[in-house]
């Protein structure tokens, strides 16, 4: 995969504008929106049990946040999930603190086994938890990683079937067999709630447009680095309320000079 590949997957999400179905948090509702918008997709956030499946059938991918949980959510999370199943819209999972406590646990782990999962987005502690690894974690948002992360996200994508994006300082993308990091990206990203489930819905919308999931996933963390990058640059002088603004006009206005001068990634073997 080369940078013309990416930057060519970024003009298609502009140009087709897919919908992208999200069941995602309270928290970051409006963030993800306006930064899918930006982006050039098109969200929908449907959580109602009567409407879900009818949703999710139109859309182009379906993004399932288990951040703010709650029984009825989780009841439309299964209702979406397989309609998109049956009509082979891919499903992308970002399980918020797992690992913080039983029921996120259960709870993401019951829907890897009840749903065709495509992708699984999460942090190092996070993918450990739902695929059964030792991985300590503190609230719903993670601390550094320790340990062989390159290892647990191979090891997470082979036990669970699926493929995984494991993102942190650096970011892994595998199916177990094929590997991709990608080293774009801003510390201050961390400083801003929502930044990680914003991205989980980009995976989305790129999933939506390139059927080789493991290429549309590795575009979308890199794109999305590349942009923190050139915010960060841009608001240095502020502070983490101008990022998140500038953050959103970078998703904007990436193009493809940016990803070929800024870009950072390569594929693993292990």
């Amino acid at each position: 995969m080369e940078k013309r590949d990416i930057a060519s997957l970024l003009e298609k999400v502009r140009r087709e504008n897919p919908i992208v179905h999200n069941i995602t948090n309270v928290v970051v509702t409006n963030f993800t929106a306006n930064g899918l918008l930006a982006l050039g997709a098109s969200p929908v956030m449907a959580y109602a049990r009567e409407e879900v499946a009818e949703m999710a059938r139109m859309a182009g991918s379906l993004v399932l946040n288990i951040g703010t949980l709650r029984p009825e959510v989780i009841e439309s999370m299964l209702v979406a999930g397989k309609a998109a199943n049956e009509q082979g819209v891919p499903v992308i999972m970002d399980p918020v603190g797992a690992g913080a406590t039983s029921y996120r646990t259960e709870t993401a782990r019951m829907l890897m086994e009840e749903l065709e999962i495509s992708i699984i987005r999460g942090n190092a502690a996070e993918i450990a938890n739902v695929a059964g690894e030792n991985w300590n974690i503190r609230g719903v948002d993670a601390g550094e990683a320790s340990g062989d992360v390159l290892e647990l996200a191979v090891s997470a994508a082979e036990k669970m079937g699926t493929i995984v994006a494991l993102t942190g300082k650096d970011d892994i993308v595998t199916d177990g067999q094929t590997t991709f990091s990608i080293h774009n990206g801003h510390p201050i990203l961390t400083k801003v709630t929502g930044t990680g489930c914003l991205l989980t819905s980009v995976i989305g919308a790129f999933t939506a447009v390139e059927k080789d999931l493991l290429k549309a996933a590795t575009g979308a963390i890199a794109i999305y680095g590349i942009a923190a990058e050139v915010a960060a640059e841009k608001s240095a002088l502020n502070g983490p309320g101008s990022f998140q603004v500038e953050f959103l006009n970078q998703l904007y206005h990436l193009d493809a000079e940016e990803i070929y001068n800024k870009g950072r990634f390569r594929k693993d073997y292990y």
